[in-house]
């Protein structure tokens, strides 16, 4: 079974809408690298560096960490409704 992490793949497999899992499978992984980096960020700017920011760029923070995790969870939804629809069994 070939098909490719953060590309289309040269050779998809034999499975009914493989495109369209292809490009599920790419969105999901790239929401949840992009949701890790931004809850990281965040996470950094609240609780390191909170004596050198604002007090709304902390509150900013607070809320993107909350809001990028749910990003994070529907990014790894959406990569296992992809990696399902090629015929994975264990995410």
């Amino acid at each position: 079974m070939m098909y490719a992490q953060f590309s289309i793949a040269e050779q998809l497999p034999e499975v009914k809408d493989a495109l369209n899992y292809q490009k599920c499978l790419i969105l999901g992984n790239s929401m949840m690298l992009l949701s890790f980096i931004v809850i990281t960020l965040s996470i950094t700017v609240t609780f390191v560096f909170d004596n050198y920011v604002a007090m709304s760029v902390q509150i900013f923070a607070h809320i993107a960490t909350i809001v990028f995790a749910g990003a994070l969870k529907l990014g790894y939804v959406l990569r296992c409704v992809a990696l399902h629809g090629f015929g994975n069994k264990n995410f």
